[in-house]
């Protein structure tokens, strides 16, 4: 019905009853299988094969300015602040999306075999392109490799390289490092101030009234009184 291989009979056939009854019971699955702005359409069609016709022209209308979009969007997705997970996640949603719209072939020739290893290369050509700089060394290692491998592969690669690194940096000395910085300058601090650009030994004041280091004479005990319960 679909591709008119089974065609309308005429109305004094044995068959014409039947085909017509097949024919409205798929033109009922497609009307419930689309939208109501597309049944608009297709609703005045007497065949199915009318309607496909009529819905293949309508979305493959709409199929340039979305194969445009997914385009643009492959050439500039980049991994920026993204994980690796995430960032393969985004790809991917694109990569098969755009897949889809591509045309299917069969045959038995072996030519397939080659369509599909390029299509893999270019997925993992995407991919290696929007890593950030700093997998450049891995991706050089990825590239060199012949035959390239596979985007299953390339991915569990970088995937590994970003546990590896993110285990480096949690058990990295920096932190303690600054702990100790931290401490010798809060030392330095109290000790030390700075005048006139060179450091001089702060001394402790002392009182002229009783000669204790501590305090001055303004804040004397002995003369300034004690204070309660002391």
């Amino acid at each position: 019905f679909i591709d008119g291989t089974l065609p309308k009979p005429d109305k004094d056939t044995p068959t014409y009853a039947a085909w017509t009854r097949a024919n409205n019971v798929v033109i009922l699955w497609l009307y419930n299988s689309v939208s109501k702005d597309i049944i608009t359409n297709i609703l005045f069609a007497n065949t199915v094969k009318e309607i496909w016709d009529d819905l293949k022209t309508w979305f493959l209308r709409k199929n340039g300015p979305r194969i445009f979009q997914l385009k643009r969007q492959l050439m500039s997705l980049q991994q920026g602040t993204d994980d690796i997970n995430t960032y393969h996640t985004k790809l991917k949603s694109i990569w098969e999306e755009l897949t889809g719209y591509k045309p299917t072939f069969s045959c038995t020739c072996g030519g397939l075999q080659q369509i599909h290893t390029h299509h893999e290369f270019e997925y993992v050509m995407s991919f290696l392109m929007g890593l950030n700089d700093s997998f450049s060394q891995i991706r050089g290692q990825i590239l060199l490799s012949n035959p390239l491998p596979s985007i299953g592969n390339v991915f569990s690669l970088i995937l590994q390289e970003e546990a590896k690194r993110e285990i480096v940096v949690t058990h990295s000395p920096t932190n303690s490092l600054d702990n100790i910085a931290f401490s010798v300058n809060y030392v330095s601090k109290n000790q030390y101030e700075n005048t006139k650009g060179k450091y001089i030994k702060k001394e402790r004041p002392k009182c002229a009234h009783c000669d204790m280091l501590g305090h001055t004479k303004d804040k004397c005990y002995k003369l300034v009184g004690y204070p309660p319960n002391y």
